[in-house]
């Protein structure tokens, strides 16, 4: 049997808050190994169903990647007994660190609870302090209490509970005498996020989490992925320490380079920081024509840093495009969408069919709305692919592209709108400091 932590939870009312389940500090011992791999489980047959998606391993696994955390597997389970101790006992077998998210409920087919009991080998037990929390909720506001909630006050010798000021499921965290660790959440994301970040986090980060990382995330325009690996080379995305890793996102493609302290692929060992930065210096040389921004700056926020230097304004025409670019954008206080006019149509077929009428349609936008800059974008497939013609207006200089969209009908004009992005953002760059 595991012995008891040195600490148990206690009943506290928070000023302004209903009352809740806090804990007490609780002191590490010496032997504890440090956190450095974790598998995250998602209980729950309505995820195995496709009835719900799961966003929780995700919301956890970048936090776990920010703390040098390498997350090696994210498993979605079924509500039932032997497939979730199983897997409970298979991840411990193999990580430090196990989150499971789900199955924390009062009802009969909330088995996490019982699961990880069966694989510490402890019997739960109904904690006093637990239940009359639990207890306390139902009677403030009058309302019988249903027995079955009961479950919900169990802990296990060598669990802690961890508060829940948003649900009635506290989550556990249990420690095994070889360091291993397990979480275990409740499955609402409004329950679990704040429970992940103010109660479980601090207290694997005090036991010591994860090793001493760094990352850089390039983001890039003007290229598909394909192209990407392709110029980085085999070699370098092969690589373990420093990694350099390519995503194909919905809004363009992203170089990822990350890195733990430690020896590289030629045995020196360095900062995480001088390994990102060797392995990024790379990636700029390679591919540094098509990097917009780095870090998870998006479109709008690119865009708009760019006309809020100049205290500009933008004023779109979109033809043909479907309101993709709008979509792209969003809703910006810098944005004034004019019109979005479909592209087989008499009107659609009078703006835009030279580079005069494509500028000349920019800045009528602009005067429309008393904006600074204008920009027109028509599209209309070619082929299988989607031409494009950009053009931008502004105080004293216009400018005109035209390029070749891959792909038609939607997926084309949403490439359409990345198109035009990519020219707006070029051109206010090329204007330099105001």
């Amino acid at each position: 049997m595991i012995a008891a932590p040195p600490c148990r939870p206690r009943s506290a009312t928070r000023p302004g808050h209903r009352r809740t389940v806090t804990l007490a500090r609780v002191d590490e011992p010496a032997q504890d190994r440090r956190i450095r791999t974790a598998e995250l489980l998602s209980i729950g047959t309505e995820l195995t169903v496709g009835d719900t998606r799961d966003t929780n391993a995700g919301h956890i696994a970048r936090s776990l990647t920010a703390h040098g955390v390498y997350v090696t597997r994210l498993t979605a389970l079924p509500d039932r007994l032997d497939v979730v101790a199983d897997a409970f006992a298979t991840a411990l077998g193999r990580v430090d660190l196990v989150v499971s998210t789900g199955g924390l409920g009062p009802t009969p087919d909330d088995l996490t609870r019982e699961a990880i009991a069966r694989v510490i080998g402890e019997d739960p037990s109904v904690d006093s302090e637990l239940e009359a929390w639990l207890r306390d909720l139902w009677a403030r506001r009058d309302l019988p209490f249903p027995e079955s909630n009961v479950k919900q006050a169990w802990l296990i010798p060598s669990a802690v509970a961890l508060a829940n000021p948003n649900g009635t499921a506290p989550g556990w965290l249990v420690k095994r005498l070889d360091g291993r660790v397990l979480v275990a959440l409740p499955g609402p994301p409004r329950e679990m996020e704040p429970m992940w970040r103010d109660e479980a986090l601090p207290r694997l980060i005090a036991r010591g989490l994860g090793a001493d990382v760094a990352f850089r995330t390039y983001r890039l325009m003007d290229i598909g992925e394909s192209q990407v690996a392709e110029v980085l080379g085999e070699v370098l995305l092969r690589r373990s320490n420093p990694e350099v890793a390519t995503y194909a996102r919905a809004d363009g493609v992203d170089v990822r380079v990350s890195a733990t302290s430690g020896p590289d692929q030629d045995g020196v060992h360095s900062t995480a920081e001088a390994l990102v930065a060797a392995a990024g210096a790379v990636v700029e040389a390679r591919l540094g024509d098509h990097v917009w921004a780095t870090g998870d700056t998006s479109w709008p926020g690119a865009i708009g840093d760019l006309l809020a230097a100049r205290g500009w304004r933008l004023a779109v025409s979109e033809v043909g495009t479907g309101g993709q670019l709008g979509a792209l954008v969003g809703d910006v206080d810098w944005l004034a969408i004019v019109e979005s006019i479909g592209g087989d149509t008499e009107q659609a077929r009078s703006i835009g069919s030279t580079s005069n009428d494509l500028v000349g349609a920019a800045r009528r936008v602009a005067e429309l709305v008393g904006c600074e800059v204008g920009l027109a974008v028509r599209t209309h497939e070619r082929g299988a692919d989607t031409a494009v013609s950009v053009a931008v207006a502004w105080p004293g200089g216009e400018h005109v592209e035209r390029r070749m969209a891959f792909l038609g009908g939607r997926p084309g004009r949403a490439r359409a709108a990345l198109v035009a992005a990519a020219v707006l953002l070029k051109t206010l760059r090329a204007l330099g400091e105001p």
